[in-house]
C-alpha cells in the first residue's frame, strides 16, 4: 500500500510463501511500478522471517530504505493492518474462497474498486487514482445516477450518467 495515496498493490497469492516466493513478488512490483518507483523513499515491513536479505536488496537496489516495525506493535503500520480489516469487511468475509487463483481474481477485483472507486475520509472522500481537485457541485434533483455491480453484486459503484 503506498501510504501517500492509500493506493494498493496485490502481489501474489499463496498458500504456503517462503522467501525466495516473496523476494519474487518484490520484483514483480519493481517491474511494475517502472518509473514510478523513484518516489518511493522508504517500505515498512514487519518482522516476519518470509522477508529475507533478497527482499530487502531489491527495493534497497532500487534507494528505497527498509523500515522494520518494533516487535508486537501492529499500530506501526495502521495504514496495511486497516486496509486487511477492510478487505476481510467488505470482500473476504462475505465469500467463499476455492482456491489462489479464485482469491487473486477476487481481491482483484476488490482492489480495483478499492483504487478506483471507493471514497476515503483522508483524501477528502475521493479514491487513491483521482487526484485532489475540487469536487464539482451539481443539482442532485437534475443528475442521473447509473450502477455498476462489483463482486457479483457484494458491492455497488454509483458514477453520474452521462
Amino acid at each position: 500500500m503506498e501510504v501517500a495515496t492509500r493506493r494498493v498493490h496485490i502481489l501474489g497469492a499463496t498458500t504456503n510463501p517462503t522467501g525466495q516466493w516473496v523476494a519474487q513478488q518484490a520484483r514483480n512490483l519493481m517491474m511494475d511500478l517502472g518509473r514510478s518507483v523513484s518516489q518511493f523513499r522508504f517500505l515498512i515491513r514487519d518482522r516476519d522471517t518470509k522477508y529475507t536479505a533478497g527482499f530487502d536488496e531489491v527495493f534497497t537496489n532500487e534507494g528505497i530504505e527498509i523500515v522494520r516495525t518494533p516487535p508486537r506493535a501492529p499500530r506501526a503500520n495502521a495504514y496495511a493492518e486497516r486496509w486487511v480489516r477492510t478487505v476481510r469487511r467488505e470482500c473476504l468475509d462475505r465469500i467463499l474462497i476455492y482456491n489462489p487463483r479464485h482469491l487473486l481474481a477476487t481481491l482483484n477485483e476488490h482492489v480495483r474498486h478499492y483504487n478506483e472507486h471507493r471514497p476515503h475520509q483522508g483524501r477528502e472522500q475521493r479514491p487513491p487514482a483521482l487526484d485532489l481537485s475540487p469536487a464539482l457541485v451539481t443539482d442532485p434533483a437534475t443528475v442521473r445516477v447509473r450502477r455498476r455491480h462489483v463482486l457479483n453484486g457484494l458491492i455497488n459503484e454509483y458514477s453520474q450518467a452521462a
